[in-house]
C-alpha cells in the first residue's frame, strides 16, 4: 500500500487524519467490545441459571404427568388438557444492550387457578392438578429460556463481529496507514535533502562565479593603474621644457 501512495503532504496530511479517525474508533471499538462482553458475561450466569431451572422443571413435569397417566389413565390426561379454554399470550418487545436490540418476551395466562382450567373440580384427582401445575412451571421456564437464549446469541455474534473490527484496526488497517505515513515522510526528507543540497550547489556557483567576477575586475583595474602612473610623471617634464624655452627666446 504504501509505495501505492504519492509522496506529498496532501497525501501525509490526509493519511494523518485517517490513522486519527481509526485510532479513535479503535479506542471506541475496543470499549464496545469490552463491554458486550461483561453484558454477555451477566447474561450467561443468568442463562445458566435458567438452564438449570428449565432442566428441573422439566423432570417433575415428567414425573407428575407420568404419575398422573398411572393413576388416573391417558384418556382422562387427554380429557383434561383438552378442556382449558384460554390459551397463553405471548408478546415481543426489544430493548437495548450496548448498541444489540434483542428482545424481551412477555406471557400471560400461563399459571391459572382450577377453575381456569376448564375441566371440572369433581372429575379430576390431584394428580392432574399436580401435572397441570408443573407444565405450567415449565411452560414459564422455556418462555424465560428462550429470551435469555436469543438475547445470548445475539450478543455472542455481535462480540464477534466487533472483535473482528477491532483486529482488522489494529492488524490491517492501522499498520497499513502507518506504514504509508512512514514511506511517505522519509520520501519527503529525502526531497528535502535534495533539494537542500540543490540549493547548495547552486549557491557555491553563484558565490564562484561572484569570486571569479571579482578577480576579473581587481585584473583589470591593475592593468589600469600603470598606465595612469606613468602619464603623471610625463606631463610636469613637458611643463618645465616649456617653462625653460620661454626665457631663452626673449
Amino acid at each position: 500500500m504504501a509505495k501505492d501512495v504519492k509522496p506529498t503532504r496532501k497525501n501525509l496530511m490526509e493519511i494523518e487524519d485517517r490513522i486519527e479517525l481509526s485510532e479513535r474508533g479503535h479506542g471506541t471499538l475496543e470499549k464496545k467490545r469490552d463491554g458486550l462482553i461483561m453484558e454477555f458475561m451477566d447474561i450467561l450466569d443468568k442463562a445458566q441459571d435458567v438452564r438449570g431451572d428449565l432442566a428441573q422443571d422439566y423432570e417433575d413435569a415428567q414425573k407428575k404427568i407420568n404419575m398422573a397417566r398411572a393413576m388416573e389413565g391417558d384418556v382422562a390426561v387427554r380429557g383434561a388438557a383438552a378442556a382449558l379454554q384460554e390459551h397463553p399470550e405471548i408478546t415481543t418487545e426489544s430493548k437495548n444492550i450496548m448498541g444489540v436490540v434483542v428482545p424481551q418476551i412477555e406471557s400471560s395466562r400461563v399459571s391459572k387457578s382450577l377453575d381456569q382450567r376448564g375441566y371440572g373440580i369433581m372429575g379430576t384427582s390431584a394428580r392432574i392438578d399436580e401435572a397441570a401445575e408443573a407444565y405450567e412451571d415449565l411452560l414459564e421456564s422455556i418462555i424465560l429460556a428462550a429470551e435469555v437464549e436469543t438475547a445470548m446469541k445475539k450478543m455472542l455474534r455481535e462480540i464477534e463481529t466487533t472483535k473482528r473490527r477491532v483486529n482488522a484496526l489494529e492488524f490491517k488497517l492501522l499498520p497499513d496507514l502507518y506504514e504509508g505515513q512512514e514511506y511517505i515522510e522519509q520520501k519527503l526528507e529525502e526531497q528535502e535533502r535534495e533539494e537542500t543540497f540543490r540549493l547548495k550547489k547552486i549557491k557555491e556557483k553563484k558565490e564562484q562565479a561572484e569570486k571569479e567576477e571579482r578577480e576579473a575586475e581587481e585584473e583589470a583595474e591593475d592593468e589600469v593603474a600603470p598606465e595612469d602612473e606613468g602619464g603623471d610623471t610625463a606631463e610636469p617634464d613637458m611643463e618645465q621644457s616649456t617653462a625653460g624655452g620661454v626665457p631663452g627666446g626673449d
